[in-house]
């Protein structure tokens, strides 16, 4: 099987801000907004390169949407940027009038998602984000696993029109996807062939799944790992030609199994090809403080779950 090298582990939020460093020289449209975190969402380098297209919203999450919304009719790209939690949460009735409804060019940038934001426990760790932002009409739903992709994407979503909620993370994880690889927007991207069961992961769970790949191929068991970053449209061809083949599947996803990456992998399969299906995902619960590491393997959200998952997938074939 295909094999992944780790060049070195690296914070998918620091992806992000190269991603908007690099936007500011080369797209003078792209406006930064950030709502009193811009060193934790890597902005640091646009607001000392373009001050002027660089906006301190303050603690006013509601405001920087609204002002966001009211930007892209003068025809400039606003980047939007905060912790998930309260990208999502906490400014959802402006992102579904302002932004969504009125389908507006905002690209809402989310660091800090998931149980991986750590010490600072459940009220600022987000589980729901991903089901929030997929049930509204138009919006694009990205979720990037590494350093690399999460710069790749951050690009890309400049040239797409229409409102984006793009989700990334505060620990360093593993880098493995290509540097400077081309970001396709509601592409899969698949990582590894195999022939007795689907793994189909997102965000950080993506390298767990290789390495879970990696452990069930020495037992003898041929996995296909795909990376769906673009959770909303769907690749829904992608998963079907997978599942097709191996005729199982595992979800495994920094989310809570409702509403996530899952359940829109369940009602394709529901609508064109029913298949098992197991899911590695927290299982409708709220977080906690603790490490990244602590937090992973007490919710099940890591190579060990994803392989304990696949093997029982096997059984119900």
């Amino acid at each position: 099987m295909k094999k992944y090298t780790n060049t070195g582990n690296k914070d998918t939020r620091s992806g992000f801000g190269a991603g908007l460093t690099e936007l500011g020289k080369s797209n003078e449209n792209v406006v930064a907004l950030c709502a009193d975190l811009t060193g934790s969402l890597k902005m640091d380098e646009f607001k000392k390169n373009h001050p002027e297209r660089f906006f301190q919203i303050g603690i006013a999450e509601a405001n920087m949407i609204g002002i966001a919304a009211g930007m892209t009719i003068g025809g400039k790209i606003p980047f939007t940027g905060t912790f998930a939690n309260f990208s999502t949460g906490r400014v959802y009735d402006q992102i579904r009038q302002s932004v969504a409804y009125s389908d507006k060019n905002v690209k809402i940038c989310a660091s800090h998602a998931g149980v991986t934001l750590g010490e600072d426990g459940a009220t600022h760790q987000i589980l729901e984000d991903i089901g929030l932002m997929k049930m509204l009409p138009g919006m694009t739903v990205i979720n990037t696993c590494d350093y690399n992709q999460t710069k790749a994407a951050t690009l890309a979503i400049a040239e797409f029109e229409g409102p984006v909620y793009l989700r990334f993370g505060r620990p360093k994880v593993a880098n493995f996807t290509p540097e400077n690889g081309k970001f396709e927007i509601g592409k899969a991207v698949n990582l590894t062939e195999g022939t007795d069961v689907t793994i189909i992961a997102t965000g950080h769970l993506v390298w767990e799944a290789l390495q879970a790949a990696e452990q069930l191929n020495e037992k003898g068991i041929s996995a296909e790992v795909i990376n769906i970053h673009t959770i909303k449209p769907l690749d829904e061809e992608a998963i079907l030609a997978s599942v097709r083949k191996t005729g199982c599947v595992v979800t495994a996803e920094e989310h809570n199994f409702l509403g996530g990456l899952g359940e829109s992998v369940s009602r394709t399969l529901v609508e064109h090809f029913p298949a098992p299906q197991e899911f590695v995902a927290t299982k409708d619960t709220f977080g906690e403080s603790g490490t990244p590491e602590q937090l992973m393997e007490k919710y099940g959200l890591n190579a060990e779950a994803i392989v304990k998952a696949s093997e029982k997938v096997l059984k119900r074939k």
